[in-house]
């Protein structure tokens, strides 16, 4: 599938981007180990999310949906999982595998996580390596990579785990591994990333203790179910925040944007770059803080991204290049070499798509420097990764020529009505296949 984004378009309106992936995700996995029934309203019903669902189904939990957003999960209670057919097929979702991860480290059986081309080539020994102190056995493939192999049948212990990196997914996967360990597991990390893991076991009645960058709990409790209402993925609005900065006129508002504080960095950057966005009716639904956002457009300016806003804003950091390269003078990214090791690289991949489409943009090891101009037509290959895709489709509407995107397919990953919604607001995207 390819993208055809055409120069120019408008972004007007009022939006509701699908709901946050993260929360997606982590509704399935401790749904399926709680006792009771979990409903879930807001599911994202992109591919990764699915990948989770079908995962858990596999393993003899009834899950109904999701329709028009709405999961019901038949908890099977914290050791009622059964012995999968099969390997899990993980899809493209490293957040499916890494948690996944650390859930099946204590269970009875044996299990095989596998991916499509793009997760296999992505790290899995920084989650494998940490299970392993805590007794797990975990085999990955060559360079750490998946397949991942999982024994059954381990004596879990819990452990203090110092992460070498900020990693939101390796931190949910000792916590969840945690959950079946003998004894108290910690994890410090070296700066803020996503707590949707916290809020939400705390959400299903297992304490979890915070102070600082230590998270704690105790293996051995229960699950209670719950119902889940899935706040708007920040990382999907991020595409229309840059979409109605960089577009003369714009004026747009995004409703129900999940606003955790863990993941807030592209707000914050793009208000540093002098971009018009007001946050209203700030509300809480289910732990998690939610308001609407009203997005005007604003004549950008490159900044110095400070690297405290790095972990707030991984995802975010394609789509924020392309507001970089619209920005008048020169964006500096320092401190996130993990974008090298998502879906693609990501900073080799934006800075070779933005240079093919005339704009100054030099590829660091742990970051990148863009001079903002002038952005014309071309050909991109996205290497299949969604976020790629989507932010050259945002890039056309300063474009002088229509902009090519390869690769589209992983687009519905995370966002399945992106387009619908892009043409809605004004943008002129079609798809070829």
């Amino acid at each position: 599938m390819e993208f055809l984004a055409k120069a120019g378009g408008q972004v007007s309106g009022a939006i509701r981007v699908p709901g946050d992936k993260s929360i997606s995700h982590r509704s399935i996995m401790f749904g399926a180990i709680a006792d009771g029934v979990t409903t879930v309203d807001g599911f994202l019903e992109g591919e990764d999310a699915l990948s989770t669902l079908k995962a858990f189904q596999a393993m003899g939990v009834q899950i109904d949906g999701p329709e028009k957003g709405r999961v019901v999960i038949h908890g099977v209670g914290r050791d009622g999982l059964q012995a999968p057919a099969g390997d899990l097929y993980m899809g493209n979702s490293g957040t499916s595998m890494r948690l996944l991860a650390g859930l099946l480290a204590g269970q009875a059986f044996d299990v095989t996580l596998t991916g499509d081309v793009s997760l296999s080539k992505r790290p899995m020994e920084r989650v494998a390596k940490p299970l392993r102190e805590m007794g797990a056995v975990v085999e990955t493939a060559e360079g750490g990579r998946p397949p991942m192999r999982i024994r059954g049948g381990q004596k879990l212990k819990g452990i203090h785990y110092q992460l070498p990196m900020a990693s939101a997914q390796v931190k949910s996967c000792v916590l969840l591994a945690g959950l079946y360990a003998e004894g108290e597991t910690s994890t410090t990390e070296p700066a803020p990333t996503r707590d949707h893991s916290e809020r939400m076991l705390r959400g299903f009645s297992y304490p979890v203790a915070v102070e600082g960058a230590t998270a704690r709990l105790q293996g051995g409790g229960r699950l209670t179910g719950v119902h889940i209402d899935v706040p708007a993925d920040i990382s999907s609005a991020a595409f229309f925040m840059v979409a109605a900065s960089i577009t003369p006129g714009a004026d747009l508002v995004l409703e129900h944007v999940g606003m955790n504080p863990t993941r807030v960095g592209v707000v914050n950057i793009l208000r540093a770059m002098g971009g018009d966005l007001t946050v209203f009716n700030d509300r809480e639904v289910g732990g998690e803080p939610v308001a609407d956002i009203r997005v005007r457009h604003a004549q950008l300016k490159g900044i110095d991204i400070p690297e405290d806003q790095v972990p707030l804003a991984i995802d975010e950091f394609p789509v924020l290049f392309v507001a970089a390269a619209c920005a008048d003078g020169r964006t500096v990214l320092r401190g996130a070499e993990e974008l090298r090791v998502k879906e693609s690289d990501r900073i080799q991949v934006m800075a070779d798509g933005l240079v093919s489409l005339g704009v100054k943009a030099e590829a660091t090891p742990d970051g990148i420097i863009i001079d903002g101009g002038p952005i014309g037509g071309g050909r991109i290959n996205s290497h299949h990764d969604h976020r790629i895709a989507m932010s050259f489709a945002v890039a056309s509407l300063r474009a002088t020529d229509t902009i090519h995107i390869e690769d589209c397919d992983n687009v519905a990953t995370s966002f399945p009505n992106f387009v619908e919604l892009a043409q809605q607001v004004g943008m002129n995207i079609e798809v070829v296949s």
